[in-house]
């Protein structure tokens, strides 16, 4: 049985889209294209990463709590209402 985490599932595949940059002073920038306003910055590329996966956790939850619409990614929608299970199933 394979269990399956669809935030970090979604999280990982956002992150597999990441473009990073280094800048003229030495420093790295990351964004991720699909996700609007999203960006890291950092003295170094790992750091950078990250930097770019905190930011990118709290984009999302920001964005859940405030009722904002997230891509989807790779198929994963964020956006759907989650289905509740009978009491009587536990």
């Amino acid at each position: 049985m394979t269990i399956k985490f669809i935030l970090s599932d979604y999280v990982d595949r956002a992150l597999a889209q990441a473009i990073y940059d280094k800048l003229e002073d030495g420093t790295f920038v990351g964004r991720i294209p699909v996700c609007k306003g999203l960006i890291a910055f950092a003295s170094t590329l790992r750091e950078c990463e990250d930097e770019l996966r905190s930011t990118l956790e709290d984009w999302i939850l920001l964005g859940l709590k405030l009722g904002h619409s997230l891509p989807i990614i790779d198929n994963i929608d964020l956006n759907k209402k989650p289905t509740l299970e009978p009491m009587d199933t536990l």
